[in-house]
């Protein structure tokens, strides 16, 4: 039997270093699903519970590798349910290829079933979508969409028709008038900024008494070059959440997260700066940056759409971060008054006071910031973390001391509820050795995570034998939307909508032959994670939390302390609040006594 355009396809993806492609079956795929088989484990097809879930393992594929990540599923609505995880991937500029079936050339148009108008749904979605209506056509497509997806940083999508997917092969079309020959084959290129450009960057930075940096995954491979950067400038660095692991922790002078869920010392050093210099990040919130007109500011982005978009850029350095501080790097004069950056250590060394402070406080449940402290320091060298989107985000941002060498990432941009637990298992395939720790809400683990534990049960032999912990935090509350409607609504929790089931989580795991572990004792907590990293297989350990201690920001805005106030007059948790926000603020206030906080 010759070879099929599905057997080309696939082996073209390999030839592109593809080996892996996470997808659920169905029919309109029928053509690829036997080419899997024939292809024989290269390139190896993942299947966990939903589409969804493959998007989002692709797009974690892509993040903690930085290779493209691969995706497929069948026609309608299987093509439906991956826009999800690549609306993730878009967002966060991940280079992601999504396969999909169609129904037979013959019957589009004609209503058929589960002809759905791919084109059109995938386009906004896509940097790049094609129908491949020949077999000739199979070569240049699969080509053109991973050199597409790769310079864009975005997705790219490819649908096939079953009967084209069955139909010969033709790798080398017939050279006639419109006939393509492609190749495989593409080098990241070096992106610098115009010299002048570069010129005017450094008088500013170098003029500036007071700089702040903010770095973003942008950065992640220009680490030395920001902390050289750094010193020179006498500046503090503060990360966006997908710049969560650029730089270590344990840097005296990284001020950690910035904006709702980030540090104090972050929000001092910003909103006291005169120069801000942005690198790699497109951190969307105007009211976590300086006033416009307080600060001068030099933005680096890879990017040309996204400069100078977040705040007034006086120098616009279009460039690969890497690149572009090397570059940058020898105009810049270091800065002999180093009392900016003497100011910025000691609030990074008060916030960190204060974090501790607050994760040893006692409440009805357990402190939900007790789980990740207790984790930090326990966190092997290696390890990747990955988060959901909900209130334990905010204690995986702040109370979380990454060191050099760790990976961590989430849905940054589309803030999508649901990723925490398949990017932990894709994270898992592309690096079986390295222990992976995900955090997850009670909520998300109900919308997938749950079902997602059938896939690790699936391919236990696959995720290698360190550590892969789901951290699920237990709370029976929505509790992110819970705070938004309190702060930004000025409304009382709506227990219609907030409160969720309560399930025993570590139970399931167990019934699926994994370690479950539960914790609603805070004296035990350091023990559950000790446990967790002891066990032989994957663990779901779930932790029983007060929904009660509030996700406090680094400083309350007036309009929404004014409306959390009048929500709580008629919260049904009203005292509880009350009391935990109370506790939170004092380890803070604590600080600032004269003489106390360590000093």
């Amino acid at each position: 039997m010759g070879q099929k355009v599905s057997d080309y396809m696939l082996h073209r993806l390999t030839q592109w270093g593809i080996h892996r492609v996470y997808g659920y079956p169905g029919d309109g795929i029928n053509g690829f699903l036997g080419a899997y088989d024939r292809a024989g484990g290269d390139p190896e097809f993942i299947q966990p519970r939903h589409e969804e879930m493959a998007a989002f393992m692709a797009c974690a594929h892509a993040k903690f590798t930085g290779e493209v990540g691969c995706c497929t599923a069948t026609s309608g609505p299987g093509a439906i349910h991956l826009l999800n995880g690549l609306y993730d991937a878009k967002l966060d500029h991940q280079p992601v290829l999504a396969i999909v079936g169609q129904q037979k050339r013959m019957s589009l148009g004609a209503h058929y079933q589960q002809e759905v108008d791919l084109t059109t749904l995938f386009k906004d979605v896509s940097e790049y979508v094609e129908v491949c209506m020949a077999p000739a056509q199979a070569r240049h497509l699969i080509d053109r969409a991973l050199k597409i997806a790769l310079t864009t940083r975005g997705v790219a999508t490819v649908i096939v028709p079953e009967d084209v997917q069955e139909s010969p092969a033709e790798p080398s079309p017939p050279k006639e008038h419109g006939a393509v020959y492609s190749s495989v084959g593409w080098t990241k290129p070096r992106l610098l900024p115009d010299e002048q450009e570069l010129r005017k960057a450094a008088e500013i930075l170098n003029a500036g008494e007071k700089v702040a940096m903010l770095i973003g995954q942008g950065a992640v491979e220009a680490a030395p070059e920001v902390v050289e950067t750094a010193d020179l400038l006498g500046a503090g660095v503060a990360k966006a959440l997908l710049g969560r692991a650029a730089l270590p922790d344990d840097l005296p002078f990284v001020t950690g997260p910035i904006g709702l869920l980030g540090s104090k010392a972050s929000d001092d050093m910003v909103m006291n700066c005169d120069t801000l210099f942005m690198i790699g990040t497109s951190f969307p919130y105007a009211e976590w940056l300086p006033d416009e007109g307080k600060a001068r500011g030099v933005q680096i982005d890879i990017d040309g759409r996204m400069i100078g978009i977040r705040y007034p850029m006086d120098a616009h350095l279009i460039g690969d971060s890497k690149e572009t501080l090397r570059a940058l790097i020898p105009l810049l004069k270091r800065k002999a008054d180093r009392s900016w950056r003497r100011g910025i250590e000691e609030n990074v060394r008060k916030w960190w006071r204060i974090v501790e402070r607050r994760s040893h406080q006692r409440f009805t449940k357990i402190n939900p910031q007790a789980v990740a402290w207790e984790l930090s320091g326990r966190l092997p060298d290696d390890a990747i973390l990955t988060a959901d989107s909900g209130s334990s985000t905010t204690w995986w941002a702040r109370q979380l001391k990454l060191r050099r060498g760790m990976k961590a990432s989430l849905s940054g941009t589309l803030a999508t509820m649901g990723p925490g637990t398949p990017y932990a298992i894709a994270a898992k395939f592309a690096y079986p050795d390295r222990p992976v720790i995900a955090f997850v809400g009670d909520g998300a683990f109900q919308m997938n995570g749950m079902n997602e534990m059938i896939t690790v049960k699936r391919y236990l032999g696959r995720l290698g034998r360190s550590p892969l912990i789901f951290c699920v935090f237990n709370n029976q509350d929505l509790n992110q939307v819970t705070w938004e409607q309190r702060a930004m609504a000025g409304d009382p929790k709506f227990l219609g909508s907030q409160y969720i089931p309560d399930v025993p989580y570590h139970k399931w795991g167990e019934l699926l032959g994994l370690t479950g572990i539960y914790c609603d004792d805070q004296d035990a907590v350091g023990d559950a994670w000790d446990r967790a990293f002891a066990a032989k297989g994957p663990v779901v350990l779930e932790f029983m939390v007060d929904r009660e201690v509030p996700p406090m920001p680094p400083h309350i805005m007036w309009e929404q302390g004014k409306k959390a106030a009048k929500a709580a007059l008629h919260d049904p948790e009203k005292v509880g609040i009350a009391v935990a926000g109370f506790r939170q603020k004092l380890a803070e206030l604590y600080e600032a006594v004269p003489g106390r906080g360590g000093r």
